[in-house]
């Protein structure tokens, strides 16, 4: 397993068990990128039921006893700064798929147009 794999596993782990989350939402970190000398990790997580900012703020509030936390489990020599950043992606894929649901749907008063007779049909 990738080294950011397995980051993003503990990670969530953590802020599931330890970090109250309840005034915030459901949390999901859906991706980890390291910095080439795994100095640095940027942390990318998607919210449901509160503002991406306030859960982005708890969450770097949180990242360097969260870093502390992953040296523990990780037993690796060095352990990247954490930084959360909100990932829109999630919210984008559900606004859009409204629209297209909203663009199928058929509108009210808008008789629907019968289909047209194959004339070379023989009954």
């Amino acid at each position: 397993m990738r080294l950011a794999d397995q980051i993003r596993k503990d990670l969530a782990g953590l802020v599931q068990r330890e970090i109250e989350m309840s005034r915030v939402g459901l949390v999901t970190l859906t991706d980890v990128e390291l910095s080439a000398d795994y100095a640095h990790a940027k942390v990318y997580f998607t919210v449901l039921g509160a503002e991406p900012e306030l859960v982005g703020e708890v969450l770097n509030d949180k990242a360097g006893w969260l870093h502390s936390q992953l040296f523990k489990l990780l037993h690796i020599h060095t352990v990247p700064t954490l930084r959360f950043i909100h990932d829109p992606q999630i919210a984008r894929g559900i606004e859009l798929s409204q629209l297209i649901d909203r663009a199928n749907r058929p509108q009210a008063g808008v008789a629907e147009i019968p289909e047209l007779e194959d004339p070379d049909e023989q009954p």
